[in-house]
């Protein structure tokens, strides 16, 4: 009966479900690490940046990033700002407006240095040209900073490029910006810039922490991937239960039109004549 699914047209539908079938699986499992881990950032979130500020030695590291577990909790250190190895980061936003971050190396007693992202600012009608940027507080500077991770390609999406203008950069990218910055060792990932002391007359647009990511999307997508695949199955089986039927109700009918040929024939065949029996006289 469902020798039909040995078929070229079954064949080509059956594989087509059995590649689909770990496709989808997949697809879903992928969305479900996506909510797993957008939940682990808001815990991370809402757990950190409470966090009184400690040492910044407690956290940052010399050519080290900072640890996943660390991130968003605030630190405190002392030192001078470095304005001649300053850096501006380009395609920034701030409530929907491009601009750039200004990220300024803060550099410590003991010859190590902090790079330290002083906020934003707008940027000019001409994207070559240098914004106005509120001048680092000169002298020393005691900061309070939210823990950041170096921002690599892999972990932001942010591509380099060739032939930006002198002091303007795509990432925040504590390795290579060391290379640019000679004279001390540079502390791996970066602080946000939360407050300083003295503070300056005029300072950049501080950024906040993020509000928590929305996880319901991903884990509803994971779901429906998941119930595709229930849904896929049941729809293959019941359109083979259907082709069977067809199949099988064509039978009968065959069946029962041969049965009625075979009948007609039978009627329609002539009785052999009987000879009469002769009687002796």
């Amino acid at each position: 009966m469902y020798r039909f699914l040995l078929t070229p047209r079954w064949i080509a539908l059956n594989l087509l479900v059995i590649l689909l079938i770990p496709v989808m699986i997949k697809l879903g499992f992928w969305q479900y690490h996506r909510y797993e881990g957008k939940v682990e950032r808001n815990d991370r979130l809402s757990a950190n940046r409470d966090h009184a500020p400690v040492p910044l030695t407690d956290l940052f590291a010399v050519d080290r990033d900072l640890p996943s577990a660390d991130q968003w909790r605030q630190a405190t250190a002392t030192g001078v700002y470095d304005t001649t190895h300053e850096v501006l980061v380009r395609q920034r936003t701030n409530d929907n407006v491009i601009g750039f971050y200004v990220v300024t190396p803060l550099v410590l007693p003991d010859n190590t240095a902090l790079l330290v992202n002083r906020g934003w600012v707008r940027s000019t009608d001409d994207a070559a040209a240098r914004p106005d940027v509120p001048p680092a507080p000169s002298g020393q500077v005691t900061v309070v900073v939210r823990a950041r991770p170096t921002e690599t390609y892999k972990r932001s999406g942010i591509h380099d490029r060739d032939g930006l203008p002198a002091g303007q950069v795509m990432r925040i990218e504590s390795a290579k910006l060391g290379e640019r910055m000679p004279g001390y060792r540079l502390y791996g990932g970066y602080g946000q810039l939360v407050d300083e002391t003295p503070k300056p007359a005029k300072q950049a647009t501080l950024l906040g922490t993020p509000d928590p990511e929305d996880i319901g999307l991903n884990l509803a997508y994971a779901v429906q991937w998941w119930l595709f695949v229930v849904g896929m199955l049941f729809m293959w089986y019941k359109i083979v239960r259907r082709e069977a039927a067809e199949l099988e109700a064509e039978l009968a009918t065959l069946d029962a039109e041969n049965a009625g040929d075979t009948g007609d024939a039978a009627a329609a065949e002539p009785k052999a004549e009987t000879a009469p029996v002769a009687q002796g006289t």
